[in-house]
């Protein structure tokens, strides 16, 4: 933590000397073209260990990342975020360029919402949290389940959520931990989201989703396992896998995990010939370092639970032949072997007492926030009310 601070501290130091840009990660570039346009030495990134080389392949398309320049243009400080929790620190330090990963400094705010109607279940959340995700990732929490369009003035809305908050602005994808619609002439809808595989379920644990996943290739052993900023102990610096390494022989069949559309189809960074398939819920699958892929397929088709998509290689940087496959939910990187054990149309024994568990709490929560907030208030009154403490 000291070693952030001092970071924080060194650009506060140049906040008074220096332009601070917030920038938008064009689609097509990489970090290398990133070095080259702004006259920083490609060995930033070629002196990188494998997993850090990985990781940077992470910069997707369309994130707003920072630039700190001093009067003459060069870049002083960049911080590129690779996932809600880690970011690129590129820095000039004793004459030359540093490249580190280090973590995002956010707040998490969890809040309860309650209120009746006025429009509609998307509108009135817009109007109240003055954010469009979270309204759709409500939306998108109950599926097919609820008919949004039969849902009247006056019905009852509850759920309590996770947002992240960076810099005074919302930050990364909002969490629908639990809610419920309450209509007057019909029977309650609840939705919580299991921890354990972020799908959501009704309060008996019935999946609303349509989307299980399945382990893409016959592996012998896991040679990396996913891993979320840990602090290494000894190393002093932050380590992160965004995926987990399923070692198996060159050419062994990779299948797609669930049904999806091709999204990217062809070479990306570190992570050699790869390929990502969008699901619903907004779920994708990663699969890098493949020998080679499915000639039959491309960009933008449709695939199924199983189909043939590649095999087995160690194009890019590896070591070795392996699939590495990550998994991602609304963008934030997931465990992608906790998704793909846990996922089931109904859960049951210990992970059915563990999510009823969770879900009761929360449920008692949004009661309680009813009982308090009866009728429709403002967001201020929200904020008096509704915040859970952490």
């Amino acid at each position: 933590m000291s070693r952030i601070l001092i970071i924080i501290s060194c650009l506060f130091n140049f906040a008074f000397s220096t332009t601070n840009q917030d920038l938008i990660w064009n689609k097509g570039e990489t970090l290398i073209t990133f070095l080259i346009n702004h006259n920083i030495n490609k060995d930033v990134y070629f002196n990188l260990s494998k997993t850090d080389k990985e990781l940077c392949t992470e910069i997707e398309a369309g994130i707003e990342y920072r630039l700190i320049k001093a009067d003459n243009g060069a870049v002083l400080h960049a911080l590129i975020p690779i996932s809600e929790e880690m970011q690129i620190h590129i820095h000039y330090k004793k004459g030359q360029y540093v490249l580190d990963i280090i973590p995002v400094i956010y707040e998490t705010k969890t809040e309860l919402l309650t209120f009746k109607l006025t429009s509609s279940p998307y509108q009135d959340i817009v109007n109240f949290t003055k954010n469009k995700h979270l309204a759709s990732e409500f939306i998108k929490a109950f599926h097919k389940s609820i008919n949004f369009k039969k849902v009247h003035e006056g019905d009852v809305v509850a759920l309590k959520y996770e947002q992240k908050v960076r810099m005074g602005r919302y930050y990364g994808s909002p969490v629908v931990l639990g809610a419920f619609v309450r209509p007057q002439h019909q029977d309650e809808k609840y939705v919580y989201q299991n921890p354990d595989d972020s799908l959501y379920y009704d309060e008996k644990g019935k999946s609303f989703s349509s989307v299980l996943f399945r382990v893409p290739v016959a592996y012998k052993r896991i040679s990396s396992d996913f891993t979320y900023k840990r602090f290494h102990p000894v190393l002093k610096y932050y380590r992160a896998h965004l995926g987990t390494d399923l070692s198996a022989s060159v050419g062994t069949k990779i299948v797609a995990t669930s049904n999806g559309r091709i999204s990217h189809f062809g070479v990306k960074g570190g992570y050699g010939n790869t390929i990502i398939i969008n699901h619903d819920g907004g779920f994708k699958s990663l699969y890098g370092h493949l020998s080679r892929y499915n000639k039959q397929l491309r960009a933008g088709m449709s695939v199924k639970q199983g189909d043939l998509i590649g095999f087995v290689g160690s194009s890019g940087v590896s070591s070795g032949p392996h699939l590495h496959f990550g998994m991602y939910k609304n963008g934030r990187a997931m465990d992608p072997m906790k998704i793909v054990k846990s996922t089931k149309k109904v859960l049951s024994g210990i992970t059915l007492q563990k999510y009823l568990k969770n879900a009761n709490s929360i449920k008692k929560e949004l009661e309680i926030s009813l009982l308090k907030n009866g009728t429709p208030f403002k967001l201020d009154e929200i904020q008096i009310f509704s915040p859970i403490k952490k």
